[in-house]
């Protein structure tokens, strides 16, 4: 993509050569609105309040001050950064990691809840850099003096707005309290609740404002409502689906028992879709991100309180199978779409009943929404919307020292495919999941079960969202 002259560009910032040459094999060609904003008086080690809405390049926007301010030499930890929930803590990690290839033997933990705390204690035993975490298991941690901060210099906090809605500002103040004086703060939030001013006055020191107005322009989100009856409203779901056959879609439902509902009717119809709730287990609930992350389930079906912290990149359209009555909630749910230059389709179905609701949003947005007619049932054969892309789990993560390299290598060298036929690969503490082709699938699972990986026999398997 050509750059205009007057993007602002990363080479105008105090960065190393390395770190500029790494950011452009990332693909960083020019700064968002927020990186622009905020780098240069970041960098120059002023604390931040920054509004930063998900998708904007935020994580890159706190990640290149705090890896700026680190001693490599120093095994302690010196940069914390605080999440409201465990998937966004460990997208952040992975981000920080790629931002910091080129620093040797750098080192970021993420520590929250849902994994045993003396596996976590056993590794802070070793020493980190870069602590990502939730504030309640971090402030557990320090409790138990196993997480030590006396040589912090830097102090996120991602997302503050959703950590405060989620009761966590007990907890964030005593981690504050906890972290020396002399540091850089820097707060990111979405939102300016009372809350934040709170934070602000009591944690930073003459903090620079970088304020964003920009809303979703209209032509990168577009907005369609559907009337329904209620008994149509899960089929309407799949119409729209075959209709429009976006790669990934997110479906948000209110309740628990209409995902499991909108799952079985997904399902029947033919559709690769997998569902995002409570009652999951931490691993299984890891397991279903990590396929719609790669591309390897076309929905996903989900409530608000489900979805917290899920930041998918590449995420063609957002369904709202029902309106919520909240309009921040929606402004919310649409944003997953249209992130940074993509665009997106944001589709709601809306009963006779819900029209009160919609009138609440469009009173909010300060528009008035495009209604349609459900597209009509298709007759005859429909080519099925398949997912490009499916899943393998290899036994072994991080704790083994796995890392993206070793697993493209294996899948690019004795296997003998190419690049081009692998996609995201995630590395967790026991487990990498790579997504690859779906027609590879099954003889990528038999090359790596046969072959090695990292020197190594490993175990793999196929997480297959096929519906049942």
């Amino acid at each position: 993509m050509e750059q205009s002259a007057s993007e602002p560009q990363f080479s105008s910032l105090p960065l190393s050569p390395a770190r500029l040459a790494n950011l452009a094999q990332l693909g960083y060609s020019s700064m968002t609105p927020i990186q622009a904003a905020s780098l240069p008086p970041g960098l120059a080690g002023r604390d931040l309040i920054a509004q930063a809405k998900t998708g904007s390049g935020k994580t890159a926007a706190f990640g290149l001050v705090l890896l700026s301010k680190l001693d490599l030499r120093n095994t302690n930890v010196q940069a914390l950064v605080l999440c409201p929930t465990r998937e966004l803590a460990e997208q952040v990690a992975q981000e920080l990691r790629r931002l910091a290839r080129t620093d040797e033997n750098l080192k970021v933990l993420t520590l929250c809840g849902g994994t045993p705390a003396r596996a976590q204690m056993t590794s802070l035993e070793y020493g980190a850099h870069v602590v990502v975490g939730t504030p309640g298991r971090l402030l557990d941690l320090v409790r138990r003096e196993s997480l030590k901060l006396d040589a912090l210099r830097t102090l996120v906090f991602d997302e503050a707005d959703r950590m405060l809605d989620m009761g966590f500002y007990d907890d964030i103040e005593k981690l504050a309290r906890a972290c020396p004086a002399e540091r850089q703060t820097l707060l990111f939030s979405a939102t300016y609740p009372d809350g934040i001013a709170q934070l602000s006055r009591q944690f930073l020191r003459e903090p620079v404002d970088v304020k964003l107005l920009e809303q979703h322009a209209p032509t990168k989100i577009r907005q369609v409502f559907y009337k329904v009856d209620e008994e149509e409203r899960l089929d309407a779901v799949a119409l729209l689906l075959d209709k429009h056959r976006p790669v990934s879609t997110l479906a948000f439902c209110n309740t628990r028992e209409q995902c499991r509902d909108l799952l079985a009717t997904l399902e029947a119809h033919g559709f690769v879709a997998l569902a995002l709730h409570g009652e999951l287990e931490q691993i299984e609930r890891d397991q279903v991100l990590v396929q719609f992350a790669g591309r390897s389930c076309s929905v996903l079906v989900a409530t608000d309180v489900a979805a917290r912290g899920l930041d998918i990149a590449e995420l063609e359209a957002v369904i709202n199978v029902d309106i919520t009555p909240d309009p921040k909630v929606h402004t919310h749910r649409i944003g997953r779409t249209g992130r940074v230059d993509a665009e997106g389709w944001a589709f709601s179905l809306a009963s006779r009943r819900e029209r009160i609701f919609v009138e609440r949003i469009e009173e909010a947005h300060g528009v008035k929404f495009e209604w349609a007619n459900l597209p009509p049932r298709r007759t005859g054969a429909r080519t099925p919307l398949v997912p490009p892309m499916a899943t393998l789990q290899i036994l072994g993560g991080r704790r083994e020292k796995m890392r993206a390299g070793d697993v493209l290598g294996a899948l690019t060298g004795s296997a003998g495919f190419s690049a081009g036929q692998v996609g995201k690969i995630h590395i967790n503490e026991h487990s990498t999941y790579v997504a690859v082709e779906r027609s590879i699938a099954r003889l990528a699972l038999q090359k790596l079960s046969q072959g090695k990986v990292k020197g190594r026999t490993v175990k793999v398997r196929l997480l297959d969202a096929t519906p049942r």
